[in-house]
Order: structure tokens, then sequence, then C-alpha cells
């Protein structure tokens, strides 16, 4: 590791305050502060020292999502193969869907970085390590078959309007990674729907449909899955979104490591069991042949992009809420109105990515009337023991 310190040391010399190209610095910064801990020093003022920066805490993120992206290439090749009958491995699965995901990730890292750090070097800032996460979720959440310059275009708009619009990593009000999922969705609907053509270039089969199991069901149509499938992933969905049992192994790291909030995860999940459980009691109260209200509560847990959103987006600490109570709040109202969006409304079946967005919006409201609460509360309790004080007296 010496020998690299030294080169990059080398390397950074014509980078140096003063030297020519002094306004490229924070680009050839950005690579330094990735492979090690930054070496400035706090000159004054009292402050205390951490292991974990946002550089850590990005890349904590990242791990989280490793189990169900690899399951989610493997899963696209296993659907590739399965519709297409005949047999095959496990690596000829996990190969197909790589061939198909990889690309995804290089265009969004490759857009969304090249647009970070010409930002960077424009406000004179150092490159923010925020889109580490961010451009591994935008693939993520996006059919497999979606083009890969819309998924460009997707994410120039999430960070351009969804974050550097606001000033950067850390002031953005909404989350990116599902802005650019909105705009997909209201720009490419088609593409975004699973109604578009899921496993081609077969030489007996012109083209298999494979439309997901909340397009399915908001249609009228019975799942044709089990609980099981379900939550262990083997069904047609966007990359990392098929597979519960990933996701929440993912969930079990962020929580153990203190990343992700437990508390947002719960309620979120509490909320749209609650919400399953009033459909299911008052089945009058659905869209006429849509399937989704009479769908059982726990099974809304496990299919769509609810977990996903639930565990790797909702609790983004930028746009979710902040204070204890308030994230109880905010997350049991995600999950409330995400089933809510979800069956009342057949054209967003996804309804957990307008309810996180929602809930961006409202989070510091939530945050504000929470510290609003407490700050009464405690000046009942002082008024009370100033009373008992003269009263004593």
């Amino acid at each position: 590791m010496e020998w690299i310190r030294q080169k990059l040391d080398k390397i950074k010399e014509p980078f140096a305050p003063g030297k020519k190209y002094e306004k490229y610095a924070p680009a050839v910064n950005a690579i330094d502060t990735f492979l090690f801990t930054p070496n400035h020093t706090t000159q004054k003022g009292a402050h205390i020292r951490d292991a974990v920066d946002l550089k850590r805490t990005m890349i904590t993120v990242v791990l989280a999502l490793i189990p169900a992206l690899i399951f989610g290439m493997w899963n696209a090749g296993y659907q590739h193969f399965t519709q297409l009958g005949g047999d095959f491995t496990f690596w000829d699965a996990f190969a197909h869907g790589a061939l198909k995901i990889v690309p995804m990730i290089v265009v969004s890292y490759a857009v969304g970085l090249g647009i970070e750090f010409a930002f960077a070097i424009f406000r004179g800032h150092e490159v923010n390590e925020g889109y580490l996460v961010t451009g591994l979720l935008i693939p993520m959440i996006m059919p497999v078959d979606f083009p890969l310059w819309m998924l460009a275009l997707s994410v120039v708009f999430a960070v351009l309007v969804g974050k550097e619009a606001f000033g950067g990593t850390g002031m953005n009000i909404l989350n990116p990674a599902l802005t650019a999922r909105a705009f997909a969705f209201f720009a490419y609907p088609t593409y975004m729907s699973g109604n578009q053509v899921w496993v081609s270039e077969a030489s007996t089969v012109d083209a298999i449909s494979g439309e997901t199991i909340l397009g399915s069901l908001a249609a009228g149509e019975n799942a044709s899955y089990s609980m099981m499938d379900m939550f262990y992933g083997f069904i047609p969905g966007s990359v990392a979104e098929t597979s519960t049992l990933f996701i929440l192994l993912g969930a079990l790291l962020l929580i153990l490591t203190k990343v992700g909030s437990w508390r947002i995860i719960l309620s979120a999940f509490i909320g749209a069991a609650v919400m399953g459980l009033i459909f299911n009691a008052l089945p009058s109260m659905g869209v006429a042949g849509n399937e989704l209200t009479n769908f059982p509560w726990y099974g809304h847990l496990i299919i769509g992009g609810l977990a996903f959103g639930i565990v790797f987006m909702a609790t983004d600490p930028v746009s979710a809420a902040q204070t204890m109570k308030g994230k109880w709040i905010y997350g049991f109202l995600i999950g409330f109105l995400s089933v809510m969006i979800r069956v009342f409304n057949p054209a967003y079946p996804e309804g957990v990515m307008l309810g996180i967005l929602l809930m961006n919006v409202f989070a510091p409201t939530i945050d504000h009337y929470v510290i609003q609460s407490n700050i009464k509360r405690r000046k009942k309790r002082i008024e009370s023991a100033k009373t008992q004080v003269k009263t004593a007296v």
C-alpha cells in the first residue's frame, strides 16, 4: 500500500493549490480518498474522530446490496432459460443475467459519476461518496430489458434534478434512485410495466411476456407462483426486488452496523401489513377485477419492490425522518400508503415508489411536529415543577 500511496502523491503534485491543474483537484482527490483515509486534520475547535465516515457508510450499504444483486443476476438467467425450456446450469443462468445487468451498472456509474465529477470541479468542492450507493440502486430497481440509453437519461435526471439542484449529497429531499425510477416510469411506462418482451433470441420462440406478479394481479389475474417462490425470489421482476430472503439478509447487515434504521424497516412492514389486513377484512373497498384486493396481507410484503424499497431506500438517512418517534411514523405511513396505492390504483401497482417519495417530502414536517411536541411536553413539566415548588414554599 505504501507504493500506491507514493504513486498517488506524485500524481497529485500538479493538482496541488497554486499548481497548473488546481481546478481539477477534486477529481484526483476522489480517487485518493476512495483508497485511503483522508489525511487532512481539523485545525481548530473541539472535534471528535470516528472511524466511520460517509465513504465507509456507503460501502456498507453496497455490501448489503451484493446478495440481492447476485441473486438478481442468476434469477434473470433463470427466468430466461425456464421460459424457453431445456437444461441449464447455475453458471449458465448467472452468466446470462450478468450479461444483461453488468452493462446497466456500468452505464449508471459512468454517467452518474461523470456528472458528480463535473459538478465537483465546477463548484470547487470534493466529490461526494453518495453516488456509490445510488449508482448501484438505480439499475437494480429497473427491469432487466430496460434500454441503456433510457437508463442513462434516468440517471441524468436523478443526479441533476433529484440531487444537484438541491446542493448535492446531504441536501436532497428525495431519494435519488427513486427519482430515477419515477422519471423512467412516467417517461417510458411501457418499458417499466413489465409488459414488454422479457425473453427473446430463441430459435423456436419469438417472444415470451415477462409480466410481473403485481401486473398480473392488478389486471385481475391470479398469481401463478407459490408464496415460497415469491419469498425466495423465483419470479419475474426488476433486478434485485424479487428475493425477499436476500433483501432481509442485507437488512440484517444494515441494522447490525447501525447504518439502516430498524425502526423505519419494522414500522414500514407493520404499516403494509395493517393496510393489507384492512383490505382482506373489507374486500368491497377494492377495485373491481383487481385481485390485489383479496391478496393475503403477508403476500403484499414479499411481492414487488416493497421489501427492497423499505430496506434500502426508505432508510436513506438524508431523505428519511431523523427523530425516534418520527421514524416510527414515517416508516408506518410508507408501508400503509404503498399497499393503499398498489390496490386502489392498478395503474401504479408498484406503490412503494410513490409511497416513499411522498413521505420523503413530509419527513421534515413529521420531525418538526415531533420536536414541537417534545418542547411542549417539557414546558409542561417545567411549569408543573414550578407550581409544586411554590406550593411547597
